[in-house]
């Protein structure tokens, strides 16, 4: 006998409303991956060994039609990427470093320190890798850039030294 009355736990599927969720009677489905028939209705429409490629083409910029119009240098995401820096003699950003980007720089120099590269102060007894990158910040010594990409797509270079 339970605490909730009655030898069977005083839940009637029954009275619920409940049906049986298992009918041994019942034949079970087939597995859809023993016939031949779910190959047809694959997940990927074609098969990608036959899919024609030459008709495809790039979309720059979620645009289809810049892609007829598109000159080459265009297409080459390194070329462009270059294009759309900003010159030194007309960077807008501040020259201060951000506490985000010192402690890039930081964790960037001490890993670099930890794997062996070559140290650019005199170390005098220092071990731990972030004190000896915390020292060569201090002496703007660390041979690292700062790129901050602006909202239009451009990007400004900086290198620790010029950063205060």
């Amino acid at each position: 006998m339970s605490d909730y009355g009655g030898d069977d736990g005083g839940f009637d599927n029954d009275a619920a409303g409940f049906e049986d969720a298992f009918d041994p009677d019942e034949e079970a489905e087939p597995d859809i991956y023993e016939g031949d028939e779910a190959d047809d209705q694959g997940a990927g429409g074609e098969d990608p060994e036959t899919i024609d490629r030459q008709d495809e083409t790039a979309i720059i910029g979620n645009d289809p039609s810049a892609t007829a119009t598109a000159k080459p240098e265009e297409n080459n995401t390194v070329q462009s990427l270059k294009n759309k820096r900003v010159p030194n003699e007309k960077r807008t950003t501040t020259p201060y470093m951000t506490k985000y980007e010192k402690a890039r720089v930081l964790g960037t120099r001490a890993l670099q320190i930890s794997g062996n590269a070559p140290v650019l102060i005199d170390v005098e007894g220092m071990t731990d890798p972030l004190q000896i990158a915390i020292k060569e910040l201090r002496e703007k010594k660390i041979p690292l850039v700062v790129r901050r990409y602006l909202p239009d797509g451009w990007y400004e270079d900086w290198t620790c030294e010029e950063l205060l």
